[in-house]
């Protein structure tokens, strides 16, 4: 009797979100995403999990693997703590035991994982950057999520970073703290122009990027699960008064077009300043003209304008895994769970 085909589960635990992939005999089953604001307490954690079992009750895993990038959030002392506590808890959580993602040190259990927590903190981009590595000789990952952006340049096969941690990312620029539903507004510009004139920004989290772009019908609404900074509602009137007030308007001064037009201004704002650090990416790592670009997360829409304004070719990250039709964009977005879902199937040793 053959023995049943190996069922992985790829787990990527963030601030905000958790998303997880599940991949039997090679491909990609599913992938989804869930609201989890862990820096409010490890209870959201375990309501994503519990949500994960309702939705794949009929799903026995042989094997978990996991990355994150929690554990830099204000509910530990330090990064080091964190990943503690979340190897910790994800151990006694998840069964089997899983492993961790290290990156260049592989696999790691649980004791090792917390020894080398370095290794293990904020590594997911890496997951990702090594599983499109895997078919791409060059190019440059472009994963704009709902809090972040990752830049990283790929070259002869190969993820090749300037720096590993957080840190040295911010400093280079492959970490640009951007994203398309949570970032505030007022971190974009300090000016900003509409009907003629321009208007000093308030400093304040009245309005999101997720207004911006639910605004301009680009963002998924599936990928739009977080309230508004208002708590108020995401239909046209609710996200219209948000932007205005930005401004010092309220929304009932001008129509909904008026409004998108001040949405357009933001985004614009925003791609800029990715792509200001994207061109110096691609001269730094020297990526040749012709290197794609590829994009992945729920703002991998973003990173298609940037490859267009580039003339460089956009590959979606979905097509570097073995994904099912109509699960394409979901794959994408949840990229880090899907990638060491697939290199642990496929048992690749990660690099980078």
């Amino acid at each position: 009797m053959s023995s049943p085909d190996p069922i992985v589960v790829g787990w990527d635990i963030g601030g905000a979100h958790v998303k997880a992939s599940v991949v039997r005999d090679g491909r990609i089953a599913d992938t989804a995403q869930w609201p989890a604001p862990i820096w409010q307490g490890m209870m959201h954690l375990d309501s994503a999990i519990e949500a994960a079992g309702r939705r794949w009750t009929s799903i026995e895993p042989t094997h978990h693997v996991v990355t994150m990038t929690a554990e830099m959030t204000d509910l530990f002392e330090d990064r080091e703590a964190g990943v503690g506590a979340l190897v910790a808890h994800l151990a006694h959580a998840l069964a089997p035991t899983p492993l961790f993602y290290a990156g260049e040190a592989g696999w790691l259990t649980a004791d090792a994982a917390v020894r080398a927590w370095r290794d293990v903190a904020s590594a997911n981009w890496l997951a990702t950057a090594h599983c499109a590595a895997a078919t791409a000789a060059d190019g440059l990952l472009i994963d704009i999520g709902s809090t972040t952006t990752d830049l990283i340049p790929i070259r002869h096969g190969r993820p090749c970073p300037s720096g590993r941690s957080d840190a040295d990312r911010l400093a280079s620029g492959e970490l640009v703290y951007l994203g398309v539903v949570r970032t505030p507004l007022c971190a974009l510009a300090e000016r900003i122009r509409w009907q003629g004139r321009e208007f000093n920004v308030m400093n304040e989290w009245f309005a999101t990027t997720g207004d911006v772009f639910r605004l301009l019908a680009r963002l998924d609404p599936d990928h739009d699960q977080y309230p508004p900074a208002d708590g108020g509602h995401k239909d046209e009137p609710g996200t219209c008064r948000r932007l205005a007030r930005m401004i010092g308007h309220d929304g009932h001064d001008a129509d909904a077009s008026a409004w998108r037009a001040l949405a357009a201004e933001w985004a614009a704002r925003m791609s800029t300043r990715i792509a200001d650090n994207v061109q110096r990416i691609c001269a730094a790592a020297a990526l040749p003209a012709d290197a794609p670009i590829i994009g992945a997360g729920c703002g991998s829409f973003l990173a298609g304008d940037l490859a267009m304004q580039l003339g460089r070719p956009f590959i979606p990250f979905h097509r570097h895994v073995l994904a099912p039709a109509g699960l394409e964009a979901w794959v994408s977005t949840c990229a880090p769970s899907a990638a060491i879902a697939s290199l642990y199937a496929a048992g690749v040793r990660p690099c980078g």
